[in-house]
């Protein structure tokens, strides 16, 4: 996987959310990717996955892999697991160090900042920098292990 696995993907979900011209599409599009999460093993709904920093409750689960950087996750609101689900359709399966340092400005191109509310978008904030946190914690791992 390479940086140009990431844009593809991103790109991908540029071009879909494009096919909506009106906002009420595009959540109901978001809240439909939600739901194709695969099921989070209640196991990992504990506050040691949970991201603070949400007004609702997610849980991101980081998935061991060789060279990659994967997770499973859920929430307990619609929208919020929708944007979970877009966020882990671009990151899963990269280097853990691509994703550490990517910006997902196919967020911005999607204008999806624009339309959440202050809490929604505080919320999207959090789970971006957790998943940053985990695939840099990763990527470092990698290295030592590497190095050795």
């Amino acid at each position: 996987m390479s940086a140009q696995d990431l844009t593809t993907k991103a790109n991908e979900l540029v071009e879909e959310f494009a096919l909506f011209d009106d906002w009420m599409d595009r959540y109901q599009y978001l809240i439909d990717l939600g739901k194709e999460l695969e099921p989070l093993d209640e196991a990992f709904r504990t506050d040691d996955y949970r991201i603070h920093g949400c007004q609702s409750q997610v849980w991101l689960q980081p998935v061991p892999g060789t060279g990659t950087v994967s997770f499973k996750a859920d929430s307990d609101a619609q929208i919020t697991k929708g944007l979970i689900a877009i966020l882990l359709r671009v990151v899963n399966g990269q280097p853990p160090a691509l994703v550490a340092g990517t910006d997902l400005a196919f967020l911005d191109q999607i204008e999806l900042k624009e339309h959440l509310s202050p809490t929604r978008k505080n919320g999207l904030d959090s789970m971006i920098r957790q998943i940053r946190l985990y695939a840099g914690a990763l990527a470092a791992q990698s290295t030592r292990t590497d190095d050795n």
